[in-house]
């Protein structure tokens, strides 16, 4: 079946006890099939309506506001790309069309970077 843009699959739903991975799809998914967090397979069964933050989330090497970004590192993908909302502690590895994405996959979302640097200068800087 696969993901959609906008799912978020929470870790706390099945595995209480865990890290708390919580991540969001931004692109992509239609080969979706598991994330591997705290020794559990998270899959499907694991999306969740809306984000809550909750207690107990442990975060690990991947901070918040990180994506993953299948196209990176293999550009003949569904082009999963996921952002990491809170949890991640005991994070392995994302599986999508045969794909692994680990920490080697990880992005920084830097906000507004592309477009700001698209504009033109619209006349003379200085003060007003």
């Amino acid at each position: 079946m696969g993901l959609k843009k906008g799912d978020i699959i929470d870790e706390h739903k099945r595995h209480p006890e865990s890290c708390g991975l919580m991540i969001k799809v931004m692109a992509g998914g239609a080969g979706f099939e598991k994330v591997v967090c705290c020794g559990h397979e998270l899959t499907e069964a694991d999306v969740t309506p809306a984000f809550s933050r909750g207690r107990g989330r442990k975060r690990g090497k991947l901070p918040p506001a990180v994506l993953l970004d299948e196209k990176k590192l293999h550009p003949d993908s569904c082009g999963l790309r996921v952002m990491i909302l809170d949890g991640g502690e005991g994070f392995q590895e994302i599986r999508c069309c045969g794909h692994s994405l680990r920490l080697n996959s990880m992005k920084e979302f830097k906000y507004g970077e592309e477009k700001r640097g698209a504009l033109p200068e619209t006349g003379p800087a200085g003060h007003a």
